[in-house]
């Protein structure tokens, strides 16, 4: 895949985060190109979610330095260009006084702020990322009456909205069905295909690493670089992070996919 620039989305140096005496994460290295198509993978409790909150800014490292597009972290502050899915955001109480369309929204209201309004080019904004997420037709629905698969892809839309260069998804298919899961994936490869968006992809589960993915980041404590995905499931990394059982099973596992 061709880099669109040099200077990294992400570009992370010996990051390390300490808690009561623990050691979450350990000297940390990686980078985030634009245009690529990225897996982070590890265990719970490996520190995939502490290292999205760092580079969100919402956790201070306890040494070593993040950069956002070239700008070190204090000094950055164009978040709409970063869109971020947390774990559960497909969650919803079911009494939730809000449609789709007005989850959408608030996306492009966090980049315009709260009393900037909304222009035509906005509402456009918005019906674009639906068209992009395919529920378009569920706009009048309330978000609470949905699928998990269905608020799976309001929430990636609410990300849309604020035309991102780069998509985080922490833990994204926690409670969505199989087949909602594969169509999602299709949805991610084209967003990052055909409109080249950046793509951060954080999961504990090795049965879900797609074919589109380019380049995978394995984290427990420490990370490791797989840069061929389709050969992780031989990486001796991937055994070391989950223990033969688990490598043979997804082996078993992905012969009957096929």
């Amino acid at each position: 895949m061709q880099l669109k620039f040099k200077v990294p989305i992400f570009d992370v140096k010996n990051l390390s985060f300490v808690v009561h005496g623990q050691t979450i994460l350990q000297n940390i290295n990686l980078q985030v190109f634009h245009g690529e198509y990225i897996a982070i993978i590890g265990p719970n409790g490996g520190g995939k979610t502490t290292l999205i909150r760092m580079l969100l800014g919402l956790e201070e490292p306890t040494s070593g330095e993040i950069r956002l597009f070239g700008k070190k972290l204090k000094h950055f502050k164009e978040w709409h260009k970063i869109g971020y899915v947390p774990q559960r955001a497909s969650y919803v109480d079911a009494n939730f006084p809000a449609t789709v369309e007005d989850i959408v929204n608030m996306g492009r209201i966090a980049k315009r702020g709260i009393f900037a309004g909304m222009s035509q080019e906005d509402r456009e904004i918005v019906q674009d990322a639906m068209q992009k997420m395919d529920i378009a037709d569920l706009k009048d629905k309330m978000v609470g009456t949905l699928s998990g698969g269905q608020r799976q892809r309001v929430m990636i839309a609410r990300a849309l909205a604020s035309s991102p260069e780069i998509l985080i998804l922490d833990e994204p298919n926690t409670g969505v069905d199989i087949v909602s899961q594969q169509r999602f994936y299709k949805l991610l490869a084209t967003l990052n295909k055909e409109e080249g968006i950046t793509i951060l992809f954080i999961t504990h589960d090795i049965g879900v690493i797609a074919d589109d993915i380019g380049r995978l980041f394995t984290i427990n404590q420490k990370a490791t670089i797989c840069n061929n995905p389709k050969e992780a499931l031989s990486c001796e990394e991937m055994s070391e992070l989950y223990g033969i059982e688990a490598h043979l099973l997804h082996n078993h596992k992905h012969e009957h996919e096929h």
